[in-house]
């Protein structure tokens, strides 16, 4: 088999501009962060977090409604609450990028207690590849520092970030994780590397709009819904293994948790299936609400008479609201 092109992050070195400089503040930041204990990186993630929510009004707002929507039975103190710790949630988060780039490997195995690994290795040995299932869940990315080591060889969907800087930096990191990255869009290379025996991860949990897509629940609110897990476990003969990453809730480390293959996948209904795989992320996002993705605006692009819920009042989208932006 021909080897897949391999994704190249260009040096470093090749932003010196000034545009870039706040970037490069940033990561100083993030290189000292690291440096600091588990705890003491969650108390500053609480005050990066409050600056988000003051700042970050946009994706407040969108996270706002998220919650409000999908949290119908919380009362409005309640849901603050959450909207302010899934905020510290999303700082906590950028510190795991620099945990994923600068840790030690001994610090990655001392911080995570990985639950279930015998149903990957089970899964893989069958030679098939598979198809690793997850969610847009804060702790995910750090995870794949710790799921490489007994997995290697892992591929990945790869979205470009938007600065280049940062996307540069990004590449380093996730192929730490995942040596094979894959465009967002080469599902010929998703299947090859399958065929190569390769574990595969894959989150089916944003909004779609494209060709495959169907109104699905999530949360118990209708959302375009990608469907293609279902094709590809179909064309690849891969088993899809359910896996999620969390912090635990007594602040001292991540746990990962690897489930058992989904029997009897796909079935002969791809909207059924992807209800399936839903309610398999819901029992998981509500098991640690704020580690959850909700600043993704998950129900846009709804067809009618779905309103689209993240309209400003008097109708107007809010601003960068293409049909590209998330």
């Amino acid at each position: 088999m021909k080897p897949d092109p391999v994704i190249d992050p260009p040096s470093l070195l090749h932003f010196w501009q000034p545009r870039y400089w706040p970037t490069w503040l940033g990561f100083c930041l993030l290189r000292l962060l690291v440096l600091l204990p588990l705890r003491a990186q969650r108390g500053a993630a609480a005050i990066l977090g409050r600056l988000g929510l003051l700042f970050a009004r946009r994706r407040r707002s969108i996270a706002a409604t998220n919650l409000r929507l999908c949290f119908p039975e919380l009362g409005e103190q309640a849901r603050q609450d959450l909207l302010r710790r899934h905020f510290a949630s999303l700082a906590q988060q950028l510190i795991e990028a620099g945990m994923s780039a600068w840790a030690s490997d001994a610090r990655v195995r001392r911080l995570w207690r990985v639950e279930g690994i015998e149903h990957l290795l089970g899964a893989l040995a069958a030679g098939r590849g598979v198809i690793l299932m997850s969610g847009h869940f804060a702790a995910v990315e750090f995870s794949g520092r710790r799921l490489c080591m007994d997995a290697p060889g892992m591929a990945a969907i790869y979205r470009p970030n938007r600065n280049p800087l940062v996307d540069a930096f990004l590449l380093r990191v996730r192929r730490r994780s995942a040596p094979n990255l894959i465009p967002k869009d080469s599902i010929r290379r998703f299947i090859r590397r399958l065929a190569a025996g390769d574990v595969v991860w894959y989150a089916p949990d944003q909004s779609f709009r494209r060709k495959g897509s169907m109104l699905v629940p999530f949360l118990g609110v209708p959302a375009m819904t990608n469907t293609a897990l279902s094709s590809l476990a179909r064309i690849s003969g891969a088993p899809v293994v359910p896996y999620f990453a969390a912090r635990r809730a007594d602040g001292d480390g991540y746990v990962l948790r690897v489930e058992p293959p989904l029997a009897d996948f796909p079935g002969d209904d791809p909207a059924a299936d992807a209800l399936r795989v839903n309610a398999i992320l819901e029992r998981h996002i509500r098991l640690v609400p704020e580690q959850y993705f909700w600043v993704h605006r998950r129900f846009k692009g709804r067809p009618e008479p779905f309103a689209d819920p993240y309209a400003r009042p008097g109708g107007d989208p809010p601003p960068g609201s293409p049909a590209t932006s998330a």
